[in-house]
């Protein structure tokens, strides 16, 4: 999945990794870039449409939706991350509404769109997904639960085309880690290093330093190979039954 001449739609597109991602495609040759966002965007690049979309508004969603024409790659980023210590049942809500549902909800949008282009599918998790930050424990629930969706969603999607890329990226510098006095990466290269594990085809992307000595055990590890095993289920139950 190359990027040039590509539609691309990038959610939470007005700050952060989300900002940067814009700013990669279009310099990697996309056709169309659709840039959403819960407030007034602007862009100076023709080719780049802005949406007014919150992720948890299934009506902005559906009139999103119906704004775009042709999809290629649909990339899942905005989130939401805020301290708790899980007593308040509400944040853990606020986190699922925004960082699984919101996904979950844009992938059922734009899919049709997504089958006619055999495209791909890129949900912004975090490596807080594999090992929750005890910090932002609703935030770790709520990116395990997503990554979840991406893996399930590539399993179901395999046998029409659909990649589904997984991004486990870690602290990036971007007004969401102000509060985290650790080493961060910049989010241009962490959005460079995203779109380079589109075009590769990595199914889990590791843009970042800390994280990317995790991806060869990863993708050799025990986990992925079980998940490609479950991944036979679906397979197996889409099959025709035998005549023999």
């Amino acid at each position: 999945m190359n990027i040039a001449d590509r539609a691309v739609l990038v959610t939470g597109a007005n700050r952060g990794i989300g900002e940067a991602l814009v700013e990669e495609a279009l310099s990697r040759g996309a056709r169309q870039v659709y840039a959403c966002a819960r407030g007034p965007l602007a862009h100076p690049d023709e080719r780049v449409t802005p949406l007014l979309l919150d992720i948890t508004d299934a009506a902005q969603i559906a009139a999103a939706a119906a704004r775009v024409e042709a999809l290629d790659i649909l990339i899942n980023n905005a989130g939401v991350a805020l301290y708790d210590d899980l007593g308040d049942r509400a944040i853990l809500e606020q986190h699922l509404a925004t960082n699984l549902f919101g996904p979950y909800d844009m992938v059922q949008a734009f899919l049709p769109a997504l089958r006619r282009s055999r495209g791909a599918i890129v949900n912004v998790v975090s490596v807080a997904a594999l090992a929750a930050l005890p910090v932002i424990p609703s935030y770790s629930v709520s990116k395990a639960a997503a990554f979840s969706l991406s893996q399930s969603l590539r399993a179901l999607l395999a046998a029409e085309d659909i990649d589904v890329h997984a991004v486990l990226s870690g602290p990036v510098d971007t007004d969401m880690t102000r509060g985290l006095e650790i080493p961060k990466a910049s989010r241009g290269n962490v959005a460079y290093a995203i779109l380079d594990g589109v075009e590769a085809g990595e199914e889990e992307i590791f843009p970042d330093p800390m994280t990317e000595p995790l991806a060869d055990g990863w993708r050799s590890g025990a986990v992925k190979a079980m998940e490609r095993q479950n991944a036979t289920f679906v397979q197996a139950a889409a099959a025709p039954p035998s005549l023999a």
